[in-house]
């Protein structure tokens, strides 16, 4: 099929911190590039979820003045509580003597990261950066050689049976000497191309937590802004799984809370949803709460294997960064100023590249610049904190965190494994033991509609189902027989049923509820379910997650 087109020096898939730190850097070095940017949510931050607890290294690199310039990061961080909550009511306090160096917030800041990626884009557009809300990248374009050439835009107007509509608008190529790609968690290009490129060669599996978080309104009296907590222990732990909880007190009264889910869990009847709805009665939590009023609720995929997981970044015609390739530095439960310095030492690569007029199948020399920055140092010092998670718990992995980061600055001469992919550690079904969550009581807890519909989330009707099955049969043949289907409970937004008629029994895709988090592509025990680019500008609307 012939497509219009547009040539580029850079195109970058994503308006995260990575991509638009990218984008900024690269004009900056260079203000005669011509730098694209394609953002799938219907504005830049539309699909950004993060706690977010933000430290600003990298934004102070790529942006020395940002206070005076106006970025939304004003909260300053005042105190940190860290707690273990023994069960559904008692929690001890951890002594700050004994916390890891890497959960001190000290210097750090509460924001919206949809927020500082809206800053981010207005920085980007005044440097001359042309920003494409509403188009996806939906397929990667390839040259003759092999190379990486750009993107193709998804097709707009497409019904449910793949054929065109009255409003039928065909994607479009963007085609550029490098490409970089910074989709977040998970991005459905960036999967393709660690796979073709081999780049996940001789790297350990990739994980992932689901967080799961709620914006609140409370009541003045009760509001503590720069209020930091963290939590481990209940209620994941009372079902064999791990994570934690946070809960921060920003501006205007408001109050965000949410629960990562470490999607290594074994128990197939677990759902972090309902695990997050408790988790919010617990009296050390409930108390942030109480008298308030739920505002907004999203959830997203995080990846959390750190470096022992990190794919090469580099290939013909291309880069991945962020956390496309991983770089969330997990000890922190921070990942956007990792994400920020990938995204700008790419662009110093790539800006080298362009002024060589190298052949763009030569390397940029990115992995090299990448591994000597701050950003893979950090990342290096925190390597055993995820793998210690998993052998050990949070309660024992976080003692040898501990020794390990704040005693050994990292430094200890071995690097712990953890082999085992996500998707594979499900027990089955008939030896689990089978969960029973209360219900909502629509003061502190709520049920998955009413959640998704406080996520401003819209696909339009009749298009292609961006869930797609690889055997539509597995669902009810395998994975409901062995593990009485899973996605009806890890899926935050109720996508996923089994639907019961007389005898017969089927799969029921909701694809209109999907938040876009990517659990489904990534803990699916068959890996049957592939998310790809729905129509652009589908999916939730945050307005400052």
């Amino acid at each position: 099929m012939e497509r219009e087109f547009m040539n580029y020096d850079v195109v970058i898939v994503g308006a995260g911190p990575a991509g638009l730190s990218a984008a900024c850097r690269l004009k900056q070095i260079r203000p005669d590039s011509s730098v694209c940017v394609v953002e799938k949510g219907s504005e830049v931050g539309a699909h950004i979820v993060s706690g977010a607890v933000f430290e600003t290294r990298a934004l102070d690199e790529l942006f020395p003045q940002w206070q005076s310039e106006g970025a939304p990061v004003s909260v300053a961080v005042q105190r940190d509580e860290i707690y273990i909550l023994k069960d559904a009511q008692g929690a001890r306090k951890i002594p700050g003597m004994l916390v890891p160096k890497t959960m001190h917030n000290e210097g750090n800041y509460i924001v919206s990261l949809a927020n500082v990626c809206r800053w981010l884009a207005e920085q980007a557009e005044a440097l001359g950066v042309e920003i494409y809300p509403g188009f996806s990248g939906a397929e990667t374009l390839f040259n003759e050689d092999g190379s990486v050439g750009g993107v193709i835009t998804g097709d707009m107007g497409v019904d449910s049976q793949g054929n065109p509509k009255d409003s039928y608008m065909p994607g479009m190529e963007l085609r550029a000497t490098y490409t970089l790609f910074a989709e977040g968690c998970r991005g459905h290009l960036g999967k393709e191309l660690i796979t073709r490129f081999k780049l996940d060669e001789g790297k350990e599996s990739q994980h992932y937590g689901l967080g799961i978080k709620e914006i609140w309104s409370v009541p003045p009296e009760q509001h503590q802004p720069g209020l930091v907590v963290h939590t481990a222990g209940w209620p994941l732990s009372e079902n064999g799984a791990a994570g934690g909880g946070f809960l921060y007190h920003i501006e205007d009264n408001q109050v965000v809370c949410g629960l990562i889910t470490d999607l290594s869990y074994s128990n197939p009847f677990l759902s972090p949803f309902d695990e997050f709805q408790r988790y919010k009665h617990h009296p050390q939590i409930a108390r942030h709460l109480q008298g308030g009023t739920r505002l907004v609720y999203g959830a997203r995929a995080i990846t959390k294997g750190g470096i022992q997981a990190q794919p090469n970044m580099e290939f013909p015609g291309g880069l991945l960064i962020g956390d496309d390739a991983g770089t969330l530095n997990f000890a922190k439960i921070k990942g956007s100023h990792t994400a920020m310095k990938s995204g700008m030492v790419a662009a110093e690569c790539v800006a080298k590249a362009l002024d060589s007029s190298a052949d763009k199948a030569i390397a940029v020399d990115y992995n090299q610049a990448y591994q000597q920055s701050w950003a893979y140092q950090e990342l290096w010092m925190q390597r055993n904190f995820g793998p210690a998670q998993h052998k050990w718990g949070n309660i024992v992995g976080s003692a040898y965190a501990f020794i390990d980061i704040n005693i050994f600055n990292g430094k200890l001469p071995w690097t712990l494994s953890d082999p085992v992919a996500d998707y594979a550690t499900l027990t089955l079904a008939r030896d689990a033991k089978k969960i029973e969550y209360p219900k909502p009581d629509g003061v502190l807890s709520f049920d998955k509609l009413s959640s998704v519909y406080l996520s401003n989330t819209n696909h339009e009707e009749d298009q292609p189902c961006h869930l797609r099955l690889a055997d539509p049969e597995i669902p009810v043949k395998v994975n409901l027989t062995r593990f009485d289907e899973p996605a009806q409970r890890y899926c935050p937004a109720g996508v996923y049923e089994v639907v019961t008629q007389g005898e017969h029994q089927h799969f029921q895709i909701n694809s209109q509820n999907c938040v876009h988090c990517k659990t489904c592509d990534i803990k699916d025990p068959s890996q049957n379910i592939q998310w790809v680019t729905p129509e652009g500008a589908g999916g939730p609307n945050y307005p400052n997650m």
